[in-house]
């Protein structure tokens, strides 16, 4: 189905609505709010120099190493604080007015921003195996919510389908 509205003009242009799985908003808002929250934590625990960290230290599974490490800034940039901006974006791209805006830019940016999201947890899954020779769980739980999301929306918008008449 196409609703048709007046735009400030007086065109009248027409916009497809689409029918959302009605599980896809609540868990894409779940997943973002837990995003932002470990995000949060990480980016205060970067500028706090890590003093109330709760994570084990030495060992494989090591969060100060892996926080405190070379890897845990990108282009100057601590990567805590880009996770928690890649979330906030996040949370407002699947917020369930967000959803159910009829724009067509909106799916294909959601879903590219998720893969750059992606791209980015795949990158420090790297960093943290093969140059930093340590787990950070904080960091796990946020490429695991960045990884769920990417599922999540990727299935959402192929199960999304257009309105009945």
């Amino acid at each position: 189905m196409s609703s048709l509205r007046g735009d400030v003009t007086g065109q009248v242009s027409t916009t497809a609505v689409r029918v959302r799985p009605g599980w896809l908003a609540p868990v894409t808002v779940t997943l973002s709010v837990l995003g932002l929250l470990v995000s949060a934590y990480l980016t205060f625990e970067h500028f706090t120099a890590n003093s109330t960290l709760a994570c084990s230290i030495g060992g494989v599974v090591d969060c100060a190493k892996v926080t405190s490490s070379p890897w845990s800034t990108f282009m100057g940039v601590p990567v805590a604080l880009l996770g928690l901006v890649f979330f906030a974006v996040t949370l407002w791209l699947c917020l369930p007015a967000t959803w159910r805006r009829t724009d067509g830019w909106l799916d294909p940016a959601r879903l590219a921003w998720l893969t750059v999201g992606l791209g980015m947890a795949l990158y420090l899954v790297w960093a943290e195996l093969f140059r930093i020779h340590a787990i950070c769980l904080w960091c796990t739980v946020v490429h695991v919510l960045t990884f769920a999301l990417w599922v999540a929306v990727l299935f959402g918008q192929i199960l999304s389908g257009p309105a009945d008449e």
